[in-house]
């Protein structure tokens, strides 16, 4: 017999409400002056990110209340209609291009990015196809490549655009997935190994990749060229210290920092509210990752469990990139961090599917 629907996890709930929180507010504190140098309004972004959010908290109530059940049978349309996006994205004049990469469908200011989009569909088949096809999986032919050929041509399509942070997020995320649902560590690795490869590839075919490469190993060596972002990003977070320079009080803000509302909005976050405030976020993003991986491991079905897992794993390997490139740790992908940086589509997908994730906590046993 079915568990009763009960109510949903309270601590999850809490900690993306925070999140979004802090983010509504860093976005207006991080984007006022460029908003009033560009647009001669200094709320111009935040009001986006109201609007979003609101349409975003509808999206999650909305899911919250539909049996998780109910997107395994719209699994394979929703992937149909992502892949359909992405190729039309590709088509010179109909898709836009923003910071060099053709990976927007829309109007002017307002536009939906397919990619994002996808991460969540390709997390719904997934869960589907392994969820009714798990005792396969341990079988390299059968069972492994048929998933990890669909993510394959996903990430190819995306990186047409090209958007290597996107595409980096939804393999991620899909590796976690298959790896959660049986497959051999062995034949992961050897895969794995081959994607290296093929990133180097990636890599060399694009002298600009290679150059965001060597500005990560030494961002000095071209300190306004390849590494200019990640060192403005270091002098934000460096004079932070430990409780910041203040709220709305940054300095890097006033053009030093390039896209202090998206990307890098963690910089701005550490150099105002400092040690501390950074701290402070990045553990309301393990609460998220805490109660996520408790939702799988509690859920009453296989599809539930590995859906959670995927959403997870959406969330974890996005917060540790976008954190991992600010602090110069990683190379920079252009990758926006979760609930906080603006950005329609983002703020809205992911809505979307922790709402999914807050459905499943409500039949855990």
């Amino acid at each position: 017999m079915a568990k009763a629907r009960s109510a949903p996890d309270i601590w999850l709930l809490a900690a993306i409400g925070l999140i979004l929180t802090i983010g509504i507010v860093m976005v207006y504190s991080a984007s006022a002056v460029l908003a009033f140098h560009e647009f001669g309004d200094r709320f111009y972004y935040v009001k986006r990110q109201l609007l979003f959010a609101v349409l975003g908290v509808g999206a999650l109530l909305f899911t919250m209340n539909v049996h998780y059940s109910a997107w395994k049978k719209w699994a394979p349309m929703a992937l149909i209609v992502c892949f359909g996006l992405l190729v039309i994205v590709l088509i010179p004049g109909v898709g836009v291009v923003r910071g060099g990469a053709r990976s927007w469908l829309g109007i002017s200011s307002f536009g939906i990015q397919p990619s994002e989009f996808m991460k969540l569909a390709m997390i719904l088949f997934l869960s589907k196809w392994l969820s009714e096809k798990q005792q396969t999986i341990t079988h390299f032919s059968k069972g492994l490549m048929p998933p990890l050929g669909l993510v394959g041509l996903a990430f190819g399509m995306i990186m047409l655009q090209p958007d290597l942070g996107t595409g980096a997020v939804m393999v991620g995320a899909s590796l976690i997935l298959i790896f959660t649902a049986g497959a051999r560590l062995s034949h992961l690795g050897g895969l794995a190994m081959i994607g290296v490869v093929g990133l180097v590839g990636l890599i060399l075919a694009a002298p600009y990749r290679l150059k965001r490469i060597t500005s990560f190993l030494d961002p000095w060596a071209d300190p306004l060229g390849g590494g200019y972002q990640i060192i403005q990003s270091l002098f934000a977070i460096g004079p932070g210290g430990l409780v910041g320079l203040g709220l709305g009080m940054s300095r890097q803000k006033f053009s030093y920092l390039p896209e202090p509302q998206t990307d890098f909005i963690f910089s701005i976050l550490a150099e105002e509210l400092g040690f501390i405030g950074g701290v402070a976020l990045i553990l309301l993003f393990l609460v998220v990752v805490w109660r996520g991986i408790r939702a799988a491991i509690a859920a009453p079905d296989t599809f539930g469990s590995l859906l959670a897992v995927g959403i997870t794993g959406i969330i974890g390997v996005q917060v540790l990139i976008n954190i991992g490139v600010v602090i110069g740790m990683m190379p920079v992908t252009g990758i926006t961090l979760p609930l906080v940086s603006y950005g329609g589509s983002s703020l809205t997908l992911l809505l979307t599917a922790l709402g999914i994730l807050l459905n499943i906590s409500r039949y855990s046993r």
